[in-house]
């Protein structure tokens, strides 16, 4: 019989296979006609598999290409493709080098023209210009406070939108009357799409007034030259830009239910919209399986329950982590000494925080093996230090780059 924790690894293979930009791409692609010069812009941590995927359909019909990506998330040349690396989740001077390259390669062009804008999560971070009178150590200064403070996407994107000057609608805007048209991997609960990648190309529904009280929200610390810019509003209407979502969080959720169900399991998606604190959302997972081992419910034995969405961490400590490793160490206290039972947490792009794991997988033993090996979770738990413990028992997971983003997925297997 296999363990849980090889059952939940393949459900989770399965479901980030299915979400692989490759086949959904150029289903958006074929058949389409583009009657002018076709520029290709594609960013993210799926940006190369993307481009490569469109050069695949499209070949010499593309003029150029300027390709964004995570360091380490490039797979090689494509064509005549200019690929950059640079830094996420914190934007680098690469990032800026990178931007300005795909604003020039996108200039001067006609009505007839199309961008080919190939979107992915991480984009936030890899595709940045900042506005007159911000400098980029000024934005790495607030990403670095929001990513801290515990706020969600949504909010960190608010701010973000009104330091840049291609953020928030205003990349589509500058490029009129060319046409746009967007092809998007969503990594944002609800496909928001202004605010995945902080919506470039999309109109923008935040506010000046929102993003003031995300400012006081958090405490954040801004001089009064960037509250100003705070105040400036971004596009609300685009009219030259088709958008269209090939994946999502959702689709992971339901291809890791597929993958569960034909392993045997009764099997329930629970939410696509996670999106509490990490060790909160690990509590919840471990009372569950309690119930589960005690009770055999809310499903009959054998169950795999699916959630999808992103965490956050309220980073207080100095250790190493990311949400899902979190998550995973969380939980592993809660099901300490349970029988049949794994729960894995995992980011589909195969990154978690600003470390070489996807995530974590933790059972029943996960806390002995740990206190063995001369670790105190619920330390590692204070210090914000799960890559560390993980790491002490054997409980991390390493993909490498998956070259797709469609947020996290979370897998409790009970046998």
């Amino acid at each position: 019989m296999r363990s849980p924790r090889e059952d939940a690894l393949e459900i989770a293979r399965k479901a980030i296979d299915a979400v692989l930009p490759e086949n959904a791409l150029r289903r958006a692609l074929e058949g389409r006609l583009f009657p002018g010069k076709v520029v290709l812009v594609a960013i993210g941590k799926a940006a190369w598999r993307m481009a490569k995927a469109a050069a695949d359909v499209l070949g010499d019909r593309i003029l150029r290409g300027v390709v964004i990506t995570k360091y380490v998330h490039s797979q090689g040349p494509i064509g005549n493709f200019e690929i950059y690396e640079a830094g996420h989740p914190i934007p680098d001077e690469n990032t800026v080098i990178a931007t300005e390259a795909a604003l020039q390669a996108t200039a001067g062009l006609s009505r007839d023209d199309v961008v080919l804008f190939l979107v992915s999560g991480g984009g936030s971070a890899l595709f940045e210009k900042p506005k007159g009178g911000v400098s980029l150590k000024s934005i790495i200064d607030i990403t670095d406070q929001l990513l801290r403070s515990g706020a969600n996407i949504v909010e960190i994107n608010a701010i973000r939108k009104r330091l840049s000057a291609v953020k928030g609608g205003q990349f589509a805007q500058n490029l009129h009357p060319a046409k746009v048209y967007a092809v998007v991997l969503s990594d944002v609960l609800g496909d928001r799409l202004d605010s995945i990648a902080s919506g470039p190309a999309y109109p923008d529904s935040t506010t000046s007034e929102e993003a003031l009280r995300i400012v006081q929200k958090y405490g954040l610390k801004l001089d009064t030259e960037l509250l100003k810019l705070l105040e400036e509003e971004t596009p609300k209407s685009l009219s030259n830009v088709e958008t269209v979502v090939i994946g999502s969080v959702k689709v992971m959720c339901e291809e890791a239910a597929k993958a569960a169900s034909e392993l045997g399991y009764n099997t329930e998606i629970l939410t696509t919209t996670l999106d509490c604190e990490a060790r909160e959302a690990g509590l919840f997972l471990a009372a569950i399986a309690r119930e589960e081992k005690g009770y055999d419910r809310p499903l009959s034995h054998p169950c795999a329950l699916i959630l999808g969405g992103e965490t956050v961490v309220h980073v207080r400590g100095q250790g190493l982590g990311g949400r899902n490793q979190e998550l995973a160490l969380s939980a592993a206290m809660g099901i300490q000494g349970l029988e049949g039972v794994a729960v894995l947490s995992v980011g589909s792009d195969g990154t978690d925080g600003p470390t070489d794991a996807a995530g974590g997988i933790v059972d029943g033993s996960t806390i002995t093996k740990l206190k063995e090996a001369g670790y105190d979770p619920e330390e590692a738990l204070k210090n914000n230090d799960s890559y560390h413990a993980l790491e002490a028992c054997g409980s991390l997971i390493k993909t490498g780059p998956t070259g797709t983003n469609v947020n996290d997925l979370t897998v409790l297997v009970c046998q």
